[in-house]
């Protein structure tokens, strides 16, 4: 409860002018401009936070907690006698204003939250995404490769997720384009048996539509993974193909018990 002694002081130092000021009028000089009130009270709001948690709140004594606050200000340029009386000021005289300045000092803090959130999740995919394929795959290939062939093993048993978006334009010209996915043996790619995976066709309307494939690598067995984003019924030389393939993952979404 000490940790949030600070605080309380500001609070506290409100009441008291709140109670002896209403009749006489705070003076403006020397207070904090609007801007780096608004950057100083963010700054405090993340100390309290910081404070907060178990492990640097366990480190820190309450003495260091309190001291910390003032270290936010003085880094600021400021001092906790001119927040009190910038504080005082806006609370008698522009208690809206303050409330708008706090309507800040929140945005700021809501919009440090929904980024920190965003990396997260692009940093838990990155970690958990154990596809090891291109990034992307396209026909028309600017490097003249057109194929679409992947091959991986899948070391660990269990269920895979297969996700990726596929973009099949107006002009192409295949019939049922899908992916062919499947896996075998490792020890016999070519000759072993092949268990495939359930695909459906795309959609040919020019826009990226999102498909998803579960792969099941039974009980202590190792499977090769291989297959193609793009294939199709018709193969007539000169058929127009055009497709492009991307946001690829694969994940291991269960263990094999």
């Amino acid at each position: 409860m000490k940790r949030l002694g600070f605080l309380i002081l500001i609070i506290i130092s409100i009441m008291t002018g709140s109670c002896s000021g209403r009749k006489q009028k705070l003076d403006n000089k020397n207070l904090i401009p609007e801007k780096d009130l608004v950057s100083l009270l963010t700054d405090i709001h993340l100390a309290d936070g910081l404070l907060s948690l178990p492990k640097i709140n366990a480190s820190a004594s309450s003495l260091d907690s309190i001291s910390s606050y003032y270290q936010v200000i003085e880094k600021h340029g400021y001092t906790k006698e001119i927040l009190d009386k910038t504080m005082n000021y806006y609370f008698l005289n522009y208690p809206k204003r303050l409330n708008k300045i706090y309507d800040q000092v929140l945005g700021i803090l809501s919009e440090m939250e929904s980024r920190v959130e965003k990396e997260s999740i692009i940093e838990t995919a990155r970690i958990s995404n154990i596809w090891r394929g291109k990034d992307f795959y396209s026909i028309p290939s600017p490097s003249g490769n057109d194929s679409t062939l992947f091959d991986m093993t899948l070391s660990r048993s269990g269920t895979y997720t297969l996700l990726f978006s596929a973009t099949l334009f107006h002009d192409d010209q295949s019939i049922n384009p899908r992916a062919t996915v499947y896996s075998c043996s490792p020890d016999s790619i070519d000759t072993g048996r092949r268990q495939y995976v359930k695909s459906i066709n795309y959609l040919k309307d020019g826009r990226p539509h999102k498909y998803k494939l579960i792969i099941v690598v039974p009980p202590n067995k190792i499977r090769h993974l291989r297959g193609w984003f793009y294939d199709f019924d018709n193969r007539p030389y000169g058929l127009e193909k055009h497709v492009k393939i991307e946001n690829i993952s694969l994940t291991l979404s269960s263990l094999a018990v």
